[in-house]
């Protein structure tokens, strides 16, 4: 019953990714900053919308450390940023990421109790894993600033932690 919803989820956020992939060499770093500030903020905008939702404790919990871990990571991105006086850009990444975070979010608004649930956290998995390896493999590298680095390292560390919960409560919704 959600194979097609989670295979296109999938589909759509290798789409997302493509952008971060082919613009890997020529990402600034306050496109970095952007691409990984909006990141978080589409978490958040998900948390949210969960907590309006659910019922499910497990989903609820899980959302409410979403919300406040992310919005730690993203103050501590403001704040750098503002400490190096550099202005966040604005780029594809971003866009797509938007975009195809509010796809989302219309979709799961259609949906009510245990199927909400289950494409919630299904998305949060795919979701983490896709910003994960983003992180890993083009944001981190491409980071010229080593203060951007070590937050995006940090935030790496979290945000793996943030997959493993999400595959935890997921392996519980079958």
């Amino acid at each position: 019953m959600f194979i097609r919803p989670t295979a296109a989820l999938a589909a759509l956020l290798l789409v997302s990714a493509a952008p971060v992939a082919q613009a890997a060499g020529t990402l600034t770093d306050p496109q970095i900053a952007h691409i990984a500030y909006t990141a978080g903020t589409i978490d958040i905008e998900a948390a949210r919308q969960a907590l309006k939702k659910s019922k499910n404790k497990e989903i609820i919990a899980f959302a409410k450390d979403m919300e406040r871990d992310h919005a730690a990571v993203n103050k501590q991105a403001l704040d750098l940023v503002k400490k190096l006086k550099v202005k966040p850009e604005d780029n594809a990444t971003s866009q797509s990421l938007v975009k195809a975070a509010k796809d989302e979010r219309d979709k799961l608004a259609k949906l009510k109790g245990a199927a909400f649930d289950k494409a919630y956290i299904d998305n949060e998995v795919a979701y983490h894993k896709q910003v994960d390896s983003a992180l890993e493999t083009q944001l981190i590298p491409s980071a010229s600033n080593a203060e951007l680095k070590s937050l995006l390292e940090t935030g790496l560390k979290i945000f793996q932690g943030h997959e493993q919960h999400a595959e935890h409560v997921a392996g519980m919704m079958k």
